[in-house]
């Protein structure tokens, strides 16, 4: 069947243009992307790959710390990203400056206000029922973490190039992210315990099940103490190590034009179905898939992906996803 229709197809469509795709890089790499307009973000489109945004975190002064506006930023973002219209199919995400993410910015008075709130009555504070007050501060937790769960739930592969300190805050980004790749000067730390608290907004509920729950996983989370590149390509963090900070991103390249090579239809369906198959049973997940792929294989990409892996046209044009429709 498959053959039949590849037969119907235009000329046009069984071929790759190389100078229209070279043409379409170097456009969209001078377009201003249309959420390019936050603070502490970069948001811009990639300079060498088509269908690709690039999210920078951009407080290099502060080693890119997160301060309460960058981190709602950050929810903003991913929300958006791949289902605006803005072309993307995956998403290169990456730290200014010396290194990825310090952590949360402890300076930021805005994150522990919510601890000791101000009394709207003449009532001393520390007559403020503590019940009332942990039920005051718990919609700030759960708002932290959605923010990290859009990049989760973005519907585009995200690819995190991660260099210099990721601490913190920054491993509980980074868990959300579909691909993670680091420089050998890497630092990670699960460092929260150090600092008096439980991280609370992701990673010891995804970490784990990222590389499993053995003990030299509890060992970090317990102790706070950092690890290596090597700690954490061995127990499957990141799935390589660039040979230096400056091929960094030659590799997240390699990876995401080999990301952006294939159907976004299939991209898009593979990781809604990882995702929730991570968190269901394998029967749930066959339903899942089931039930999503019975209209994704209706998509015109099956009988272009089918030309291109089997050699008869070259890298195939895919039309781009359609914005998602809302209220």
């Amino acid at each position: 069947v498959l053959l039949m229709l590849v037969a119907h197809l235009p000329v046009c469509q069984r071929t790759y243009c190389t100078e229209r795709h070279q043409s379409s890089v170097i456009m969209e790499a001078s377009k201003k992307h249309p959420l390019d307009t936050f603070t502490h973000l970069s948001i811009t489109y990639h300079e060498s790959l088509p269908h690709v945004t690039h999210i920078k975190l951009n407080r290099p002064r502060k080693r890119n710390a997160i301060n309460a506006l960058m981190w709602r930023e950050i929810g903003e973002a991913f929300r958006q990203i791949g289902t605006i219209g803005d072309g993307t199919r995956c998403v290169l995400l990456s730290g200014s400056g010396k290194g990825f993410c310090g952590g949360i910015d402890i300076t930021d008075e805005k994150f522990f206000s919510g601890i000791s709130p101000d009394s709207s009555s003449d009532d001393d504070e520390s007559s403020i029922d503590m019940a009332r007050k942990a039920l005051a501060f718990k919609p700030q937790i759960s708002e932290m973490q959605a923010a990290f769960t859009a990049l989760e739930e973005c519907p585009v592969p995200v690819v995190a190039a991660i260099h210099g300190a990721c601490v913190g805050a920054g491993i509980d980004m980074t868990c959300c992210a579909d691909v993670r790749i680091c420089s050998p000067n890497t630092i990670f730390s699960i460092r929260e315990a150090r600092l008096g608290l439980a991280a609370d907004v992701g990673t010891l509920q995804r970490f784990p099940k990222l590389v499993g729950f053995g003990s030299r996983v509890r060992e970090l989370c317990f102790t706070g103490e950092d690890f290596s590149p090597e700690d954490a390509l061995n127990i499957g963090f990141v799935s390589r190590i660039s040979k230096s900070e400056s091929q960094l991103f030659e590799e997240a390249n390699k990876i995401i034009a080999k990301i952006i090579a294939n159907s976004p239809v299939a991209v898009t369906v593979t990781k809604s179905s990882l995702n929730y198959s991570r968190d269901h049973t394998v029967r749930e997940g066959l339903d899942h898939v089931a039930l999503t792929n019975s209209a994704a294989l209706m998509s015109e990409d099956l009988v272009k992906s089918f030309m291109m892996t089997s050699g008869g046209g070259g890298a195939a044009e895919f039309a781009p996803l359609l914005p998602h429709s809302r209220l």
